[in-house]
């Protein structure tokens, strides 16, 4: 790769994972518009984001195993094409059904587009520039959520079909950019095709998806005992090893045994699972703010501002800084200032200044632990020909904790009273959750200089 494609690849990347990210801040305010012209209900609102979040689900294990067969440019293009795809189908949507196909085509080819761009960086910068590459692509989500507002506000007057048909130019740039810089080879060795695991994990995530959204947490007991329920998480139960096995034998396997199985990895996919359960929290920020501070919705969102802007300058800073202190070190670093975060809203009595605080305070710790650390784990725990698979198993595991906690916050909230007294219970058991992360980063051995190699370089163990 020549000196100039190298300086447009980051870009390129750069650009994909923030188109995808913006679809989803873009979405948030849309929504009344979107409901009232298809005449939509609460019920098929929440349909339409479940589609969004099991195809994403499914597609990021399925496009990042493509990459690693097949090679990132063939993997890049399919993500992006499922990806206009579906915004097409959501611009000529005229009833809900075809509302939640487009968007789950959107979600399929979503789910691709972050974890082929950081095996993309994995395998063609060199080691010592892939923390600041992956800490920036880290910081596209705060951006996202800076310009999602500002977008819907300048195209929602024109119609929110422009809100989704604005990705359509785009995606072809970045296809005519894929075809231009990114690498085509894949794995010299052309295995089968894993079918079976591919179709169990498929079921699987669909089960686990419907189980959680239909799940009431706030009355666990009869929530349970209603069959469709009960069926989709016993069929996770079932399904787990009877995936695990299928894996083993597989000779080329959508999510290599051995991979899961290692130390590292497994610790880094956790503190991702628990990292993702305290993000969800954070949605519940403004309804603290309303219900303690007695601000309005829209002055609660305002005042998350300053935090947002902190974590888009200390995702990029978090990845310069892996080189010198190693992913442990800020994993523990960012760990402890969440937790701070948590106990403040969870137990100071509430104001705007301490409000904005907090915030600032949790969102620079969770850029410190989601953007670069928990990746570079993975990449120097992987072998070369698995990398999008060890990115899209992060990425899945980051998925399922935040369809966890969602739930897991709202029955706590619930249980002690609800308002704002509730809100500050359940923020206090996710700071006992931070903790414990911590405690399992703490677990992970200091970072250990090490020349570049071809393959990794073991910096966590």
């Amino acid at each position: 790769m020549s000196p100039s494609q190298s300086r447009a690849l980051l870009p390129l990347l750069f650009v994909g994972v923030l188109m995808g990210a913006l679809d989803l801040a873009i979405v948030g305010p849309a929504l009344p518009v979107i409901k009232a012209d298809l005449a939509m209900d609460d019920r098929q609102a929440s349909v339409l984001f479940n589609a969004y979040v099991l195809l994403q689900m499914i597609g990021t294990p399925l496009l990042a195993k493509l990459s690693d067969r097949s090679g990132a440019r063939l993997a890049y293009l399919v993500a992006i094409g499922f990806f206009a795809l579906g915004s097409l189908v959501v611009v000529v949507a005229y009833d809900p059904l075809t509302l939640y196909v487009g968007r789950a085509l959107q979600g399929f080819g979503g789910g691709g587009i972050l974890p082929v761009a950081a095996a993309v960086i994995a395998s063609t910068v060199a080691p010592e520039r892939r923390g600041p590459a992956l800490g920036t692509l880290g910081a596209v989500f705060g951006l996202a959520f800076l310009l999602g507002p500002v977008l819907g506000g300048l195209l929602l007057p024109y119609g929110w079909h422009w809100l989704f048909l604005i990705n359509l130019p785009i995606s072809a740039v970045l296809g005519f950019g894929a075809v231009r810089l990114l690498p085509s080879e894949g794995h010299p060795q052309r295995h089968p095709l894993d079918v079976a695991g591919i179709v169990t994990l498929s079921v699987l995530l669909v089960a686990l998806v419907y189980g959680l959204s239909v799940l009431d947490v706030q009355a666990l007991g009869s929530s349970l005992a209603e069959w469709p329920t009960a069926i989709s998480l016993l069929l996770v139960i079932v399904l787990v090893p009877v995936f695990w096995v299928l894996e083993k034998r597989a000779v080329d396997p959508i999510v290599r045994p051995g991979l899961v199985a290692s130390r590292p990895v497994a610790i880094a996919a956790t503190i991702s699972a628990g990292a993702g359960a305290i993000q969800s929290g954070a949605g519940f920020y403004p309804a603290l703010a309303v219900s303690a501070i007695g601000v309005s919705a829209s002055t609660a969102a305002w005042m998350l501002l300053p935090g947002v802007v902190l974590a888009t300058i200390a995702a990029p800073v978090a990845g310069r800084l892996v080189n010198v202190f190693g992913a442990r070190s800020l994993i523990l670093a960012g760990m402890v200032l969440v937790v701070v975060s948590l106990l403040i809203y969870g137990l100071a009595p509430m104001s705007i200044p301490v409000f904005i605080v907090a915030g600032m305070i949790g969102s620079a710790g969770m850029a410190s632990v989601m953007g670069a650390p928990l990746r570079i784990i993975v990449l120097d725990h992987c072998e070369s020909r698995e990398r999008g698979s060890a990115q899209g198993l992060l990425s899945n595991f980051t998925s399922v904790g935040r369809l966890m906690g969602a739930a897991a916050v709202g029955a706590i909230a619930a249980s002690f009273g609800g308002g704002g007294p509730g809100y500050q219970k359940a923020f206090v058991v996710l700071s006992v959750l931070g903790l414990a992360l911590a405690a399992l980063g703490l677990s992970l051995r200091p970072a250990v200089k090490a020349a570049p190699a071809a393959r990794t370089e073991t910096r966590e163990g």
